[in-house]
C-alpha cells in the first residue's frame, strides 16, 4: 500500500508544484516588474530564479517526505496518509510564495533608496 501512495502523492504533488509554479511564473513578472520599476532584463532573471528555486524546494520537500512515511495498511491510511502529506506541501508552496513576495518587496524598497542613472 505504500507503494501506492507514494505514486499518488507524487502525481498530485507533480501537478500541484508545476501547475501553481507556472502560474506564479506567468502572473508574477507583472508584479516583479513593477517593484524593480520597469527593469525588465532583471524582472526575467528574477522571475526564472523564482522558478527554478520553488520547482528544486518544493519537489526535494516532497522526496524528503516520503522518508518520513508511516507504513500505510490500508485504504483509509492510504487517503488520510496522502491528504496529510499534501496538505504539508500545499502550505510549504504558500510559505515560498510569500516569503518571496516580501523578498521581493524588501529589496525592491532598498533599489528605490538608490539614485536612478
Amino acid at each position: 500500500m505504500n507503494t501506492m501512495a507514494y505514486l499518488v502523492y507524487g502525481c498530485i504533488t507533480g501537478l500541484i508544484t508545476f501547475k501553481v509554479g507556472w502560474i506564479f511564473f506567468r502572473n508574477g513578472r507583472a508584479f516583479i516588474l513593477h517593484l524593480l520599476h520597469g527593469n525588465a532584463t532583471l524582472t526575467d532573471a528574477i522571475n526564472r530564479l523564482l522558478l527554478t528555486g520553488y520547482y528544486l524546494l518544493n519537489l526535494g520537500y516532497a522526496a524528503l517526505m516520503i522518508s518520513t512515511w508511516e507504513r500505510v495498511e490500508n485504504w483509509t491510511g492510504l487517503l488520510a496518509s496522502v491528504m496529510v502529506m499534501t496538505g504539508r506541501i500545499v502550505l510549504t508552496l504558500a510559505l515560498v510564495h510569500y516569503g518571496n513576495m516580501a523578498a521581493i518587496y524588501y529589496f525592491s524598497k532598498q533599489h528605490t533608496t538608490i539614485p536612478h542613472s
